[in-house]
């Protein structure tokens, strides 16, 4: 499939880019809905993601570059290459969350309920982000036999971009169905780090492309660190929700 969507002003719009956008604007939509219900200004989410997409996007490509210095030190012209490839979702988060707790710091509002409505949309952006890489023909596994492989360079391989999509999509309609019946400010972002960390740390083993600390897949370790910490912050937060809710 051809990469490009169409051509504007002798400018190539990518559909990676496209749907990129579109799950960004997807997330802030539902963030707005979700603040809505739970009484947090819309504008505060607004100018939080005037803020943290783009923290997310460099954050994205500088996570990518580090773990890929070899390459971009020899190469430093395409660091900033946008459009030439290279974001990783670890980087996004990273770089979204910390524009969240600044902003939060500033206006001085609740980070965990703010991160609750700003991650309640985050896995469908994903999951719709994630069909880029099929148009791109990455982010896949290694050979399978499986019936819904995919051909790669005339290789039979894994879909690993679906796998995860279809994880996401999961972890969505789960986050979006239980988020009124949390029972601590906090809890749909931690059970979004600790479902989306536990699904990545399975199918990027399938992966061919990883990025690679030492013999180490660099994805695999930040999911092993997301899941033990979202299980540590869970069971904090549960406890003091508890004696708070004893104390009343």
């Amino acid at each position: 499939m051809d990469r490009v969507a169409f051509t504007i002003f002798g400018i190539d719009v990518m559909w990676y880019g496209i749907l990129m956008a579109t799950g960004m604007i997807l997330g802030t939509l539902l963030a707005l809905r979700e603040a809505k219900r739970v009484g947090i200004s819309e504008d505060d989410v607004l100018n939080l993601a005037i803020f943290a997409i783009p923290s997310g996007v460099i954050g994205a490509r500088l996570y990518y570059v580090i773990f890929n210095w070899g390459y971009y030190s020899q190469n430093p012209s395409q660091i900033l290459n946008f459009r030439g490839g290279g974001m990783a979702i670890h980087g996004a988060l990273i770089g979204g969350i910390l524009a969240g707790l600044i902003y939060t710091r500033i206006k001085n509002i609740n980070f965990l309920k703010m991160a609750d409505i700003a991650l309640i949309g985050m896995p469908l952006a994903q999951a719709i982000g994630r069909w880029g890489n099929y148009i791109n023909g990455e982010a896949h596994g290694g050979p399978t036999d499986l019936p819904w492989g995919i051909i790669v360079d005339g290789v039979k391989v894994h879909p690993t971009f679906l796998y995860e999509s279809i994880w996401d999509f999961g972890i969505f309609i789960f986050l979006w169905i239980f988020r009124k019946n949390k029972k601590y400010e906090g809890q749909i972002a931690i059970y979004y780090i600790i479902l989306y960390s536990l699904g990545r740390f399975f199918i990027e083993g399938l992966r061919t492309d990883s990025l690679m600390i030492g013999p180490l897949r660099m994805a695999q370790v930040i999911s092993l660190v997301g899941v033990i910490g979202g299980i540590i912050a869970h069971i904090y937060l549960s406890k003091k929700n508890n004696k708070k809710e004893e104390s009343k």
